[in-house]
């Protein structure tokens, strides 16, 4: 089967990462019920869409994540300044055309057509400062997850821009991640921010205590 094909980036994520995980599932070394996942930007928009497809993963982080081609489309690469319809026509995208012309294809390949299909957790990382994937792709997948009553976080660290530089905030973020997958995936308790979630209104309390917990220098 082949695992790119043009005018199909999420199905060919799937075609392409299914087979490698059954294979090191039949290898013995892998224990099936405890498989996370994490992805970033590209890869991001990747991890996003295998979650609507499939239930292997029990938990993961998508980072930066493009999940709507459509509304992705009509946006701009602020980075450098060029329309997002280049990378989805002549990039990593592999689309044929505008999505007027490709509508199922854009639909067919976009997570938050498939947001009802999310059966596992998922923590969706986006930074309002992104100029690469404008942050209400990750707000939109977030929303419609929410409304659906699936099991969701969203982190989103001010001022930054596609990935996570600042030293305090690289560490808070590392620190979460560890956090989030030895929950769902070695059984550990969690922790009060995932278990209980942080109101606006106490983020500044919430990132005191734990900026002093983890050793941070918020």
């Amino acid at each position: 089967v082949l695992s790119i094909v043009v005018n199909d980036p999420g199905m060919s994520a799937v075609w392409a990462v299914l087979p490698g995980v059954e294979a090191a599932i039949k290898t013995g070394a892998v224990d099936e019920d405890k498989i996370g996942m994490q992805g970033h930007s590209w890869g991001g928009y990747q991890s996003s869409f295998l979650v609507t497809q499939t239930d292997i993963f029990k938990a993961t982080i998508t980072g930066a994540p493009l999940t709507n081609l459509i509304s992705m489309y009509g946006l701009n690469y602020w980075n450098s300044g060029n329309p997002d319809s280049g990378i989805l026509e002549s990039s990593q995208g592999r689309m044929k055309g505008h999505y007027i012309d490709e509508k199922e294809a854009f639909e067919r390949n976009s997570p938050v057509y498939f947001a009802d299909k999310v059966t596992q957790p998922l923590m969706i990382l986006h930074n309002d400062q992104d100029g690469a994937v404008d942050w209400t792709q990750g707000q939109e997948f977030w929303n419609i997850l929410n409304r659906l009553g699936k099991e969701v976080v969203m982190l989103e660290y001010k001022g930054e821009n596609h990935g996570v530089r600042g030293t305090n905030n690289s560490r808070d973020y590392a620190i979460r991640m560890v956090e989030y997958f030895d929950h769902f995936l070695k059984d550990k308790k969690a922790p009060k921010w995932l278990s209980d979630g942080v109101s606006a209104l106490d983020l500044p309390d919430h990132m005191k205590t734990y900026s002093k917990k983890n050793n941070l220098g918020f």
